[in-house]
């Protein structure tokens, strides 16, 4: 569904099919400038949705609001092991948000968070989240600007941190 200029509506629309559907199990939805309407209706879904694996939110005008709706949902979903929300503009507020979801779950592997303006208050906070997190294995934080305190801060949470194995 990527890529079809859904709006936030298309974006209510699929939140609310997702929260009775049974069977899917990957939804990229990026690209299609859901906004944070969209994002928490999706996010809402996830607290009952008990097989999506993967979500991608790339690309989507998702601001701070949807982020923190995006992380509260993710603490209550068992299930979830990938999800991509790169270029949003979700800040360090968004990344703080979903880093303290991290760090008490423990199914998503996977998460992208590249182009999100998440600047260095927001990769110290992921960085403080990987490090006492056991099973995320691969981390995105590409293109945030977090610059030279943001990269001593995610090198010191990989001093503690076992199974990261892919970091960009």
């Amino acid at each position: 569904l990527s890529c079809n200029q859904i709006g936030p509506k298309g974006g209510v629309a699929i939140g609310e099919a997702l929260a009775v559907n049974g069977v899917l199990k990957r939804l990229d939805v990026g690209g299609n400038k859901i906004g944070s309407t969209g994002a928490a209706a999706i996010a809402e879904a996830l607290r009952g949705n008990g097989v999506l694996k993967t979500l991608w939110l790339s690309g989507n005008f998702i601001w701070c609001e949807g982020a923190a709706a995006i992380a509260e949902a993710l603490q209550g979903n068992g299930v979830l092991t990938s999800l991509n929300v790169d270029c949003n503009n979700i800040g360090p507020g968004g990344a703080a948000a979903i880093a303290e979801a991290l760090r008490g779950n423990e199914v998503l592997t996977s998460l992208h968070v590249a182009g999100t303006r998440t600047g260095r208050p927001g990769a110290t906070a992921i960085a403080a989240a990987v490090r006492v997190n056991g099973v995320l294995t691969h981390l995105d934080l590409g293109a945030n600007q977090f610059r030279e305190q943001g990269a001593a801060a995610i090198a010191e949470a990989l001093r503690d941190n076992e199974v990261l194995n892919t970091l960009y």
